[in-house]
């Protein structure tokens, strides 16, 4: 994978989990929506890597 994906998927991690962590003081569902969207966005990242260096 190259330099600039990585670090587009390392920010939009870090950026899902700062909303994710504001979020905790507003609403459930608001942590609830991030959390599940962090956790996809990692796997994601996780499956382009893969693909990528076949």
């Amino acid at each position: 994978m190259s330099k600039r994906l990585s670090l587009m998927f390392a920010v939009s991690s870090v950026l899902l989990m700062i909303a994710t962590a504001v979020s905790i003081s507003y609403n459930a569902w608001l942590v609830l929506l991030f959390g599940i969207l962090t956790v996809a966005n990692i796997g994601l990242g996780f499956v382009v890597k893969a693909r990528r260096t076949k």
